[in-house]
C-alpha cells in the first residue's frame, strides 16, 4: 500500500505569508523519509501575484493586501468561504510529475461537484476547474528539488465581489463562481471533507488525519 498523506486542518484565518513561510520551511527540511501532507485552510482577504503574474492584472485592490508569491500561475483572489488546499509531496518518490499532480487537483473537484450533480470540466489553455464558463477552483504549484507545495483553491461560500478587483488569472471579464450558489444545502464543512476523500483517490494514497 502506499504510504499514507498527512492532513492537517487549520481552523480560523491564516495570513497568506504564515502559511507561505511554514510550506517553505517544511519543503526545505524534509528528508527522503519525511511523509508527504496535505494542509487545508482559509485565509483573510488577499490578492496573490504567481511568477506569471502581470501587475496590471490587478484593477482596484482597496484595502485588499497584494502579495507576490512564488506559485505558478497569474493573479487571484483569497478570502473566508474559500477552502485552500496545500499540497506538499515528493514527486519522484510518488512516481508522478506536475502535469499528472495538476490533474488530478482537477479531477478531484471536478468528480466532487459531479456527486452533487454539478457538471464541471478542465481548460486545456487555463488550470483550474470551470462551471460553463465560470471559474470554481485555480491551481498553482511551486516545485523545489522535486517536492511541490502551493497547491488549488475552490470558491465555496465566500464574497465573490473582490474577483472584480483583478483580472482573475490574467484574464479579463473571467466569471467566477461558488459551490454554495450551485447547491446551497452542502455545508462548507462537508464539502471539505470530500475533496480531501476525492483527492485521496485521484493521487491513489490514503490519508491520514493529524493536527493543526
Amino acid at each position: 500500500m502506499n504510504a499514507p498523506i498527512l492532513v492537517r486542518f487549520w481552523p480560523g484565518l491564516l495570513p497568506y505569508f504564515t502559511v507561505l513561510d511554514a510550506m517553505r520551511e517544511f519543503t526545505s527540511q524534509r528528508d527522503a523519509d519525511t511523509l508527504d501532507q496535505m494542509w487545508i485552510l482559509q485565509h483573510p482577504p488577499v490578492v496573490t501575484l504567481g511568477r506569471n503574474a502581470d501587475a496590471t492584472d490587478v484593477l482596484d485592490p482597496g484595502p485588499i493586501p497584494v502579495i507576490r508569491s512564488d506559485r505558478g500561475g497569474k493573479v487571484t483572489y483569497h478570502g473566508p468561504g474559500q477552502w485552500v488546499v496545500y499540497l506538499l509531496i515528493d514527486l519522484p518518490r510518488m512516481g508522478i510529475n506536475v502535469r499528472t499532480l495538476t490533474t488530478a487537483m482537477e479531477q478531484s473537484v471536478i468528480r466532487l461537484l459531479q456527486r452533487r450533480g454539478i457538471e464541471a470540466h478542465a481548460r486545456s489553455d487555463a488550470p483550474g476547474v470551470y462551471v460553463g464558463n465560470a471559474k470554481i477552483a485555480s491551481l498553482g504549484l511551486r516545485i523545489q528539488r522535486g517536492r511541490s507545495y502551493h497547491g488549488l483553491s475552490l470558491n465555496t461560500e465566500m464574497d465573490l465581489s473582490p474577483f472584480q478587483r483583478i483580472h482573475p488569472c490574467g484574464m479579463a471579464n473571467l466569471a467566477v463562481t461558488q459551490v454554495h450558489d450551485l447547491c446551497p444545502d452542502w455545508p462548507s464543512h462537508e464539502v471539505a471533507e470530500a475533496l480531501m476523500a476525492e483527492l485521496s483517490v485521484s493521487l491513489d494514497r490514503p490519508l491520514k488525519k493529524g493536527g493543526a
